[in-house]
């Protein structure tokens, strides 16, 4: 029976850890202002416009 504990909280610990991961990636999302999102992917359309070769 001992062997279901661990199992339960191995998985517990993955769960945390992927809402950890998560969390991060959210927050470094969220950084970013409106307009500092806008000029990127401005740049981006900008960028693949210029070269059709290339995608």
């Amino acid at each position: 029976m001992r062997w279901w504990k661990v199992l339960g909280l191995a998985a517990f610990v993955g769960v945390a850890a992927t809402g950890a991961v998560v969390v991060r990636a959210e927050r470094r999302r969220r950084a970013y202002t409106p307009e500092e999102i806008r000029t990127r992917l401005r740049d981006r359309v900008a960028s693949s416009t210029e070269d059709p070769e290339r995608a």
